[in-house]
C-alpha cells in the first residue's frame, strides 16, 4: 500500500515536472520571438541574460530553503558547462547556416545519438522494441520537414557538431545528478554561472557587446522587462530540463521534446491558421505513434522490472 502511494506520488511529480516544462517552453518561444521580431535582441546574449537569471532565482530559492547547496568541485563540472555553450552556439550556427527542415532533421538524431552514447560509454541497454520506437519517430520529422531540406558543407558540419554537443550535454545533465549525488537544483546552481562565464566569452565572437543590437546598448525600458521576463520563463524552463532528465532519461525528455514539437505545430495551425500539408499532418501521427509506443514499452518495462524486485527473496 506504502509503495503504490510512493509511486502515484513520484508519477504526480513527474506530469507536474512535464506540464511545467511543457507550458514555460511554448511561452519562451512565443516570448523570444517576440523580442527578436520586436526588439531585435540577439539570440546568444539572450541566452546569457537566461542563465545569469536562472542563477539568480536559484540563489533566490536557497536564501528561501528550497535547497541546500552542496560543494562541488569546478573541475568536475566544467566539460557539463563547455557542453551547453558548445549546445548554444552549434544549435545557432546550425539554424543560421541551413533550412528549417535540415534543421529540425538534424535535431531528430539527437534521440539515436544519446541512446549510442549511453549503450556505448555508460554500458546502459535498450530493448529492441524500445530502440524501434525511434522508426516512427524520425519518419515523422522526415515527413514534416523533407520538403525544406537542402544540405551544403558547412551547414551539415555544424548541424553534426550540434547535435553531438547536444547529445552529450543532455546525457550529462543526467549522469552528473547521479555521479555527483546532487539534485536538479544543486546541480544547475554551479553550473549556471560557470556556463555563464563561458558564454560571455564566446558571445563576443559572433554578437557586438555595445552599440546597436549589443548587450550593453541602448535598449528601451519595454524591451529590458520582456528580456527580464523571458529570463524568468527561462529558469522554468532549465530547471524542468534538468528535473526530467534527472527523474527520468535523457532519451525520455527528448521523445518528450519531439511531443513539444507536434504541439507547436498543432497550436501554430489552430491558434494562428498557419497551412498544414497532409504530409505534416501524417508527420505528426506518426511522430505522436512512436511517443506512446515509447511510452507504453517503457512502463511496462518498468512494472516487468518492479514485479522481479517483488519476487526476489
Amino acid at each position: 500500500m506504502a509503495g503504490t502511494l510512493f509511486d502515484f506520488s513520484a508519477n504526480r511529480r513527474l506530469v507536474a515536472g512535464l506540464l511545467a516544462n511543457l507550458l514555460s517552453s511554448i511561452c519562451i518561444v512565443f516570448i523570444n520571438k517576440w523580442i527578436y521580431v520586436h526588439y531585435g535582441f540577439p539570440n546568444m546574449t539572450l541566452t546569457l541574460v537566461h542563465f545569469v537569471v536562472t542563477w539568480l532565482g536559484l540563489y533566490i530559492c536557497q536564501k528561501m530553503d528550497m535547497f541546500s547547496p552542496k560543494s562541488l568541485p569546478i573541475r568536475r563540472i566544467v566539460w557539463l558547462a563547455l557542453s551547453f555553450c558548445g549546445f548554444v552556439a552549434f544549435t545557432n550556427l546550425s539554424l543560421q547556416n541551413n533550412s528549417i527542415g535540415t534543421y529540425q532533421l538534424a535535431k531528430a538524431m539527437t534521440t539515436p545519438v544519446i541512446i549510442l552514447i549511453q549503450t556505448t560509454y555508460y554500458k546502459k541497454t535498450f530493448s529492441t522494441k524500445i530502440k524501434l520506437t525511434l522508426v516512427p519517430i524520425t519518419l515523422g520529422v522526415i515527413l514534416n520537414s523533407y520538403y525544406d531540406v537542402r544540405f551544403n558543407l558547412l551547414g551539415t558540419v555544424f548541424a553534426t557538431l550540434g547535435v553531438l554537443v547536444t547529445s552529450l550535454y543532455q546525457v550529462w545533465v543526467g549522469a552528473k545528478q547521479h555521479e555527483l549525488q546532487v539534485n536538479s537544483m544543486q546541480l544547475l546552481y554551479y553550473q549556471a554561472p560557470l556556463s555563464s562565464g563561458f558564454l560571455l566569452c564566446v558571445v563576443p565572437v559572433f554578437e557586438p557587446l555595445t552599440g546597436e543590437g549589443g548587450i550593453f546598448g541602448p535598449w528601451s525600458l519595454p524591451a529590458l522587462v520582456t528580456v527580464l521576463v523571458s529570463g524568468v520563463v527561462a529558469f522554468l524552463v532549465n530547471l524542468s530540463i534538468y528535473w526530467i532528465i534527472g527523474n527520468t532519461s535523457a532519451v525520455t525528455y527528448n521523445m518528450f521534446g519531439h511531443f513539444k514539437f507536434c504541439i507547436t505545430l498543432v497550436g501554430g495551425y489552430l491558434l494562428f491558421h498557419e497551412p498544414m500539408s497532409l504530409n505534416q499532418a501524417l508527420g505528426i501521427l506518426c511522430t505522436l505513434a512512436g511517443i506512446l509506443s515509447y511510452t507504453h514499452f517503457k512502463l511496462a518495462e518498468q512494472e516487468e522490472g518492479k514485479s522481479r524486485l517483488a519476487q526476489r527473496p
